[in-house]
């Protein structure tokens, strides 16, 4: 009876179970914990050339890419919007912190390169609030907020399994909004989504092949490996869940990630 049972599960569709009144249940997605925190860790090995990315917090320098300060989990940029809508939503949440009084700076900045009225104690303010949970867990929420939960949203109405959703995260971090729209919408030209009827492979193959050609448009950005030697590896593999162990590289760098991580904590 076992026997019979496991053959018509392995039958099943990896998108698709039922639960026991029948019902479809989807897999896990990206937001399941332990592949979140995958994700994490797959950024922060591109942005910061390490596996923890919760000592990032308190990280922030200008990069010489023209948006200012980049800082943080997930490189909140002075000169794009992001950085300024954390900063209003934690001193919302503890308006006597060190950031509050550069509001108005951030606001002024806000889609240039300037450190006007930034410079020079606003480094200082930023790490010192990085210390605090208060500022941390602002930091978790408006990256889930801007960043996290529409990419994944995104992936899975166009039929997409972790990879592909992670792939939309990512390429949201760095580009944006706009950028990322702009991606998957020359995918589209080139492959249909699997929720379009089309082979979530080649959609992926076309996604990451837009990816490449929007950053080799920016100089600080014409190193893809985040995409030749990690993201395309997973996809050669056929590895659509993102399932460990996982190995890739990045700016040269190996990383490796054994088996599906505990999801890490605030301190």
């Amino acid at each position: 009876m076992r026997t019979a049972l496991a053959a018509v599960l392995a039958a099943v569709p990896a998108t698709l179970l039922l639960s026991v009144s029948g019902a479809a249940v989807e897999p896990a997605g990206l937001d399941d914990p332990a592949k979140k925190e995958i994700a994490m860790r797959l950024v922060s090995s591109a942005e910061n050339s390490s596996l923890d990315w919760r000592a990032q917090f308190d990280y922030i320098e200008d990069i010489g890419d023209g948006r200012g300060y980049t800082a943080g989990i997930i490189g909140f940029c002075s000169g794009t919007h992001d950085m300024l809508e954390l900063v209003e939503y934690y001193t919302a949440q503890e308006p006597d912190n060190p950031l509050a009084p550069y509001l108005p700076a951030l606001r002024a900045v806000d889609g240039s390169d300037s450190h006007e009225g930034l410079d020079p104690g606003f480094t200082d303010a930023w790490v010192r609030a990085a210390q605090t949970p208060e500022f941390q867990a602002a930091q978790e929420h408006e990256r889930d907020r801007v960043y996290f939960d529409p990419s994944v949203s995104r992936a899975k109405r166009d039929g997409l399994r972790e990879l592909g959703q992670f792939a939309y995260y990512d390429a949201i971090v760095m580009h944006g909004a706009s950028g990322f729209a702009a991606i998957r919408a020359d995918a589209r030209r080139h492959a249909r989504t699997p929720a379009d009827g089309g082979d979530e492979t080649r959609y992926l193959h076309a996604f990451l092949d837009a990816r490449v050609k929007e950053m080799k448009k920016e100089p600080a950005h014409e190193d893809t490996s985040r995409v030749d030697t990690a993201q395309r590896v997973f996809l050669n593999k056929g590895n659509l869940r993102l399932n460990t162990p996982l190995t890739w590289h990045v700016y040269g760098d190996r990383f490796h990630i054994e088996r599906d991580p505990a999801p890490s904590v605030r301190d």
